[in-house]
């Protein structure tokens, strides 16, 4: 098969053909329709990511349509079009016993502990666990920019931020996390403020349905902009970016008893950034990682999305083939997509 590869952390990946996987018992053998390329993979290609191991395919959000199944699975068979969770549990530890999949003791990641779908095919284990079935009415581009960013949001505000109906919510950053949780909050009733560097994209935060913006390079402090803006801070505050700055930002920006999610990843030189925590002792601060979603709540999700009440469809952007994508990925941290960049496998 065709795949996107590197050999060394930093070094330009190239398009390579490589062995077709084969299925576990437990797993399945997925073709690879369409795959998201998020910051996270730029983090992996970086070295930042401790549990990949070279050579290495990246890619983690997708979607596709099961080709080969191993002798133990018995809800999916070939021809199904189903997505993934980028965290793959196990369903033994105790974690999963109580339903906390996405932090399961012993998870798998395609494209970080596994080779994943920046490729023509993608071998899933422990498929009747992980798997997602797709309803027929859900275009493959958007199923597959579900699997990280979208999900990740919906979880970091519906579950771990509790946003409800006519609270401010702050999301610092405005891009594929950024951009979905501004949707996600703004359909629950919520209001947003988004903050982001650029006027673009902070347009971009209005059509999704924030109230308010910051632009962080012309506010002389974020934080007092948005406890402004929201009339003493906000309830519930998102960091969508991951880097020290936002992450005090976010937490700085709550008015008392308010609630920080963590989404964007703090990894390399940006994993033990400054607390304001004076403030969470003072002002009792809820603080809240959030790293994925579990497959069982993907209905909660996929509910909202066919009803209409969310459209993540709104957030893809441009498509790209692997070659293209390897520029994209190689400058995430210069100069990041607008909106969720998808990868189309077979595209030339």
């Amino acid at each position: 098969m065709k795949a996107m590869i590197f050999e060394s952390f930093g070094q330009e990946p190239t398009i390579s053909d490589v062995p077709d996987p084969v299925p576990s018992p437990d797993g399945v053998v997925i073709e690879v329709i369409a795959t998201g390329l998020c910051r996270s993979d730029w983090h992996g290609w970086r070295g930042h990511d401790t549990d990949i191991r070279l050579p290495h395919v990246p890619g983690h959000e997708f979607a596709g349509v099961v080709a080969a199944t191993g002798s133990q699975v018995t809800r999916f068979r070939p021809g199904d079009r189903v997505t993934v969770p980028f965290i793959a549990a196990c369903g033994r530890c105790a974690e999963c016993h109580a339903g906390h999949q996405q932090v399961c003791e012993q998870q798998f990641q395609p494209g970080f502990t596994h080779w994943g779908s920046f490729a023509e095919f993608v071998a899933i284990d422990r498929a009747d666990l992980n798997l997602v079935s797709l309803p027929d009415e859900l275009d493959d581009a958007t199923a597959a920019s579900l699997g990280c960013r979208f999900a990740t949001s919906f979880r970091a505000v519906v579950d771990q931020g509790r946003v409800r109906g006519g609270e401010w919510v702050a999301v610092h950053g405005a891009g594929g996390v950024g951009l979905s949780a501004i949707m996600i909050a703004a359909a629950l009733g919520a209001k947003v403020v988004a903050v982001d560097v650029t006027d673009s994209k902070l347009a971009l935060a209005r059509a999704m349905g924030a109230a308010e913006t910051v632009n962080s390079r012309k506010a002389t402090s974020v934080v007092d902009a948005v406890r402004e803006l929201t009339g003493g801070g906000a309830h519930v505050s998102i960091d969508a970016l991951g880097h020290p700055e936002t992450c005090f930002n976010s937490i700085g920006n709550l008015r008392r008893r308010g609630r920080h999610v963590q989404v964007g990843l703090m990894l390399g030189d940006h994993s033990r950034p400054q607390i304001p925590m004076d403030r969470v002792i003072a002002h009792e601060l809820e603080i809240y990682g959030s790293h994925g979603m579990q497959s069982w709540r993907y209905d909660a999700m996929l509910g909202m999305i066919m009803s209409g009440r969310l459209q993540p469809q709104r957030l893809i952007g441009e498509t790209l083939s692997l070659a293209n994508a390897i520029p994209a990925l190689m400058n995430m941290d210069r100069q990041a997509p607008d909106g969720i960049a998808i990868i189309d496998p077979k595209r030339s």
